[in-house]
Protein backbone atom coordinates (compact mmCIF):
# COMPACT_ATOMS: atom_id res chain seq x y z
CA UNK A 1 0.00 0.00 0.00
CA UNK A 2 1.26 3.57 -1.12
CA UNK A 3 1.47 6.05 1.76
CA UNK A 4 1.01 9.73 1.01
CA UNK A 5 1.41 12.21 3.00
CA UNK A 6 -1.20 14.39 4.29
CA UNK A 7 0.56 17.93 4.57
CA UNK A 8 -1.66 19.64 7.04
CA UNK A 9 -0.97 16.97 9.82
CA UNK A 10 1.74 18.65 11.95
CA UNK A 11 3.86 16.71 14.98
CA UNK A 12 3.31 17.56 18.49
CA UNK A 13 6.98 19.98 17.87
CA UNK A 14 5.80 21.08 14.95
CA UNK A 15 2.43 22.72 16.78
CA UNK A 16 4.53 23.84 20.30
CA UNK A 17 7.38 25.17 17.91
CA UNK A 18 4.23 27.23 16.59
CA UNK A 19 2.97 27.97 19.35
CA UNK A 20 5.54 28.72 21.71
CA UNK A 21 8.82 29.02 19.56
CA UNK A 22 11.83 27.24 19.06
CA UNK A 23 13.73 25.54 21.92
CA UNK A 24 16.48 28.14 23.26
CA UNK A 25 13.58 31.18 22.84
CA UNK A 26 12.15 32.71 26.35
CA UNK A 27 8.67 32.40 25.59
CA UNK A 28 9.19 28.13 25.15
CA UNK A 29 11.87 27.68 28.23
CA UNK A 30 9.03 29.11 30.41
CA UNK A 31 6.33 26.47 28.77
CA UNK A 32 8.75 23.77 28.86
CA UNK A 33 9.02 24.67 32.65
CA UNK A 34 5.72 25.16 33.37
CA UNK A 35 5.17 21.24 31.66
CA UNK A 36 8.25 20.18 33.99
CA UNK A 37 6.55 21.21 36.85
CA UNK A 38 3.27 19.73 35.92
CA UNK A 39 4.57 16.80 34.97
CA UNK A 40 6.52 16.42 39.00
CA UNK A 41 2.53 17.05 40.20
CA UNK A 42 1.26 14.27 38.07
CA UNK A 43 3.89 11.80 38.94
CA UNK A 44 3.83 12.69 42.86
CA UNK A 45 -0.27 12.27 42.62
CA UNK A 46 -0.11 8.77 40.46
CA UNK A 47 2.27 7.64 43.05
CA UNK A 48 0.48 8.55 46.05
CA UNK A 49 -2.67 7.26 44.21
CA UNK A 50 -1.02 3.73 43.68
CA UNK A 51 -0.41 3.48 47.28
CA UNK A 52 -4.03 4.68 48.26
CA UNK A 53 -3.17 7.39 50.08
CA UNK A 54 -4.57 10.93 51.00
CA UNK A 55 -3.24 13.77 50.82
CA UNK A 56 -3.47 14.31 53.97
CA UNK A 57 -1.34 11.33 54.81
CA UNK A 58 1.38 11.89 52.55
CA UNK A 59 1.73 15.87 53.90
CA UNK A 60 1.97 13.86 57.42
CA UNK A 61 4.60 11.18 56.67
CA UNK A 62 6.60 14.03 54.69
CA UNK A 63 6.34 16.62 57.27
CA UNK A 64 4.15 19.06 55.39
CA UNK A 65 0.91 20.11 55.24
CA UNK A 66 -1.86 19.09 52.93
CA UNK A 67 -2.52 22.22 51.12
CA UNK A 68 1.30 21.91 50.09
CA UNK A 69 0.65 18.26 48.78
CA UNK A 70 -2.08 19.88 46.52
CA UNK A 71 -0.62 22.62 45.49
CA UNK A 72 2.29 20.52 43.78
CA UNK A 73 -0.25 18.08 42.59
CA UNK A 74 -2.44 21.24 40.42
CA UNK A 75 0.78 22.78 39.34
CA UNK A 76 0.60 26.06 41.65
CA UNK A 77 3.42 25.37 43.37
CA UNK A 78 7.42 25.82 43.17
CA UNK A 79 9.23 22.99 45.10
CA UNK A 80 12.50 22.76 47.00
CA UNK A 81 14.55 20.02 46.24
CA UNK A 82 14.98 19.09 49.77
CA UNK A 83 11.34 18.92 49.94
CA UNK A 84 10.89 16.90 47.30
CA UNK A 85 13.33 14.38 48.27
CA UNK A 86 11.22 14.14 51.51
CA UNK A 87 8.07 13.37 50.10
CA UNK A 88 9.49 11.13 47.87
CA UNK A 89 11.54 8.78 50.28
CA UNK A 90 9.82 9.68 53.83
CA UNK A 91 6.02 9.96 52.58
CA UNK A 92 5.83 7.73 49.73
CA UNK A 93 9.22 5.22 50.39
CA UNK A 94 10.54 5.61 47.03
CA UNK A 95 13.61 7.22 45.55
CA UNK A 96 14.32 10.40 43.39
CA UNK A 97 16.25 10.12 40.12
CA UNK A 98 17.29 13.20 38.02
CA UNK A 99 18.77 13.45 34.36
CA UNK A 100 19.84 16.41 32.30
CA UNK A 101 19.34 16.88 28.86
CA UNK A 102 21.71 19.01 27.12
Amino acid sequence: MKSTKNKNIATLTELIDHKYGKRGNKKRQKWEQGFEAFKLGVLLEEARLKLGMTQEELAKKSGTNKSYISRIENDASDIRLSTLMRIIQDGLGGQLKLSVQL
